[in-house]
């Protein structure tokens, strides 16, 4: 690993850290500001800007003439066909994904296309071959030039791309592992005992939920739109763009000097002009290269998205069979708190009842109690008071018990 330096280009104000990783295993941080980089990267001001952590830019992979942004969850980075920029370095959430690039792109050499390509068309003369370090080749080749493309070492901006994905599906990964273990006790211990302290636990969870299940739709939508684009795919070939323009350099350099140029060529040449601004302006958007004649093979950048994308597919699936579970929690604890309501409404029609019942024995009781004459108390006194006090319960009791027979017949006690 090459020692830590540190440079400052120019003597304008200090720009952002940037760490500066080539494909040799040499890496350095550098400041480099704004119009600095977009010098170094080719890169819109626009683009930059999506990197900028304190703005809520939606995650993104954006192939340019000459540098691919990605700007992902936890991983974000400029990748050229040489090098990759990461912003804020010394950030202990970045510090990963550097030393990861580290690892990853000094394990494997970078194959030299560009010179092998540029000796083929010296000695054919023929056009510059599309690329054949992207993807597979047709069904007229045999198994062997087959088995040469399978291990042939993917490009250098798809080994930098590939970490920045690994990187990004990894941590959403972990935290989402993170969740669940924490996330399936408390529900399961609020399901048993539903009391403040865990409710308040699982709303916390799910607010944690939520967020990370965006988070990770994001990135899934990302890539979808990525797999469903061949255009965009075709722009991030940074490596064989620069393959294929030295080519066609070479090219024009021995065969057109000695040609006058023929009406035909001049209206190609207009026709190219005009593709190479459109390019341009789409390019501004993430959707072209400004390479005229360019089509790169595809199918190796397809399958590594594809390959990320269904593991990113599957973290979302694990949020959604967690999301399911909380749902079921939460009708699970609202069955148990209506049923708990239920109760309570009975008890209430009981005691209302009852109440009710009483207060009739009350009044008769008061009416016995009042200072006027009847022919009760002129008459024998004897046992008469047990009999009336008898007589007012038994009748109580006997409205109380037809009052509840009425409430079960009639479904409002169970």
């Amino acid at each position: 690993m090459a020692t830590f330096t540190r440079r400052r280009h120019g003597t304008a104000a200090p720009g952002v850290e940037w760490a500066a990783v080539s494909g040799a295993g040499a890496w350095s941080v550098e400041e480099v500001g704004k119009h600095q980089l977009m010098r170094r990267t080719g890169l819109p001001a626009r683009d930059l800007r999506a990197l900028d952590p304190a703005l809520s830019y939606p995650c993104s992979i954006m192939g340019r003439d000459r540098a691919v942004v990605v700007n992902l969850e936890g991983a974000r980075a400029v990748i050229t066909a040489t090098e990759v920029l990461v912003p804020g370095p010394r950030d202990p959430a970045v510090a990963p994904l550097v030393r990861n690039l580290l690892a990853r792109l000094a394990a494997s050499p970078t194959p030299p296309q560009a010179s092998e390509e540029n000796e083929a068309a010296e000695d054919g003369g023929a056009l510059p071959p599309s690329p054949g370090g992207v993807g597979g080749g047709g069904g007229g080749r045999d198994d062997g030039q087959a088995s040469a493309r399978r291990d042939k070492v993917l490009p250098f901006e798809f080994r930098a791309l590939e970490v920045c994905l690994e990187f990004s599906c990894k941590s959403l990964e972990q935290e989402t592992c993170t969740l669940e273990k924490e996330a399936y006790p408390a529900l399961d211990e609020l399901s048993s005992n539903v009391s403040t302290l865990n409710l308040e636990r699982v709303r916390q969870i799910k607010s944690r939920l939520l967020a990370i299940s965006g988070r990770v739709q994001k990135v899934r939508d990302e890539l979808e739109h990525l797999l469903d684009d061949d255009v965009d795919m075709a722009a991030m070939h940074l490596s064989d763009k620069v393959a294929y323009q030295a080519a066609a350099d070479g090219r024009s350099s021995r065969f057109g000097t000695n040609n006058e140029p023929s009406e035909f060529d001049e209206e190609r040449d207009r026709e190219e002009d005009e593709e190479g601004e459109e390019g341009s302006s789409e390019g501004g958007n993430g959707n072209g290269t400004s390479v005229v004649g360019f089509t790169p093979k595809i199918d190796e950048l397809e399958n590594l998205l594809e390959a990320y994308f269904v593991q990113v597919d599957g973290t979302l699936n694990k949020l959604s069979t967690l999301r399911e579970y909380v749902d079921d929690t939460e009708d699970y604890i609202n069955i148990m708190l209506d049923d708990k309501q239920n109760q309570l409404l009975q008890m209430g029609i009981l005691l209302s009842t009852a109440t009710l019942v009483m207060s009739c024995a009350i009044a008769i009781t008061g009416v016995f109690g009042m200072n006027i004459t009847i022919p009760l108390y002129t008459a024998s006194t004897e046992g008469v008071f047990w009999e009336v006090t008898g007589g007012i319960v038994g009748i109580t009791a006997a409205i109380y018990l037809v009052a509840l027979i009425f409430y079960k017949r009639s479904g409002i006690l169970q």
